[in-house]
């Protein structure tokens, strides 16, 4: 069993492993906290090489016997402060996925992360930081200096997909698969809605729906990865957190927000005298007002940084809404 868990990267690196593996001939399903219950695989009478199974923290809470012979440790972020009382509690809670390996077991884990002491052999990662068995230096993704994979080569953009990408390497490595053999179906690897998603351009401004950014870490990430100045829409359900530590890199990056949702008033707080800031009153009204006042060569980047359940049944009917209001924006001259 390979298991995967991480703040955030961890369905699209559960998928990148499922069709990795299938393609270079170990049957697998993706399965756990998306897709089919790992419960209900286990009663199937198929048969499988290796089940890749994505585990949240409030899986792991209750496990007793639970043993991956490959878990995967993708990065941590404070998170779910609305369950946990700590950020220490929601950390302890994803350790467990190490709890029952033992030395014939592997653990590939971010090398950037404070780890405990884990009895399995690691495998470590980063692309952030110029250590770890996989790096990530001139648009490539190396093992131990040596080149792997391009990220020209592969549809996902932004330093958090290499790392899926690096992780999902070295999770092909311990199974015995060379880079020749992986990099043709990471290649292929179409990308996921609602995850630094393009939707449309209009008047020259660039339209993208992130709202699988439910956290801190997963909206850091995506106004990483923007190249031109954003107009940021974000908000949703109080969570627990602050917006505090997002304060510098807004200032850096973007040029006015537009906030939705319970944690509008609190946002704005946050980062006042760092940005503009205005409150809408729905999502179609921050469209809206997003698209009266992005200039050419902007982004509106919808990258909420909270969960959705104030306003919407989920993530993707939240990402869905935005998507369909974008693409009813009428093109217009200026």
């Amino acid at each position: 069993m390979i298991a995967v868990t991480g703040t955030n990267g961890k369905t699209t690196t559960t998928e990148l492993l499922a069709q990795m593996l299938n393609a270079c001939g170990q049957r697998t399903i993706a399965c756990g906290n998306i897709g089919k219950p790992l419960s209900e695989v286990a009663r199937e009478k198929r048969s499988y090489d290796v089940l890749t199974v994505e585990v949240s923290s409030f899986q792991l809470e209750t496990i007793r016997t639970f043993h991956p012979s490959i878990s995967l440790w993708l990065n941590f972020a404070p998170d779910h402060l609305d369950r946990y009382r700590w950020v220490s509690e929601y950390r302890a809670a994803k350790l467990r996925i190490f709890e029952n390996q033992t030395d014939a077991d592997v653990a590939v884990v971010n090398a950037i992360e404070k780890m405990p002491n884990i009895h399995a052999r690691t495998i470590t990662f980063s692309a952030y930081a110029n250590r770890g068995d996989f790096r990530f230096s001139e648009r490539a993704i190396l093992y131990r200096d040596e080149s792997v994979l391009r990220l020209a080569d592969t549809k996902l953009r932004g330093l958090h997909n290499i790392e899926n990408l690096m992780a999902t390497l070295a999770v092909g490595m311990a199974r015995g698969l060379s880079f020749r053999e992986m990099v043709p179906p990471l290649s292929a690897y179409e990308p996921r809605p609602h995850r630094c998603e393009f939707v449309r351009e209009v008047n020259g401004v660039a339209y993208v729906n992130d709202s699988k950014a439910t956290n801190l870490d997963a909206m850091d990430k995506a106004l990483r990865a923007q190249s031109k100045p954003v107009v940021l829409i974000a908000g949703g359900k109080d969570k627990g957190f602050g917006f505090d530590p997002l304060r510098s890199l807004v200032k850096e990056k973007v040029t006015s927000t537009i906030l939705i949702g319970e944690m509008a008033e609190s946002i704005s707080r946050s980062w006042d005298g760092a940005v503009k800031a205005e409150i809408a009153t729905s999502l179609a009204d921050a469209v809206e007002r997003a698209h009266a006042s992005a200039k050419p060569g902007e982004i509106v980047l919808f990258s909420p940084g909270t969960s959705s359940f104030d306003m919407f049944k989920s993530y993707v009917d939240r990402g869905d809404q935005f998507r369909a209001l974008v693409q009813a924006l009428p093109q217009t001259d200026r």
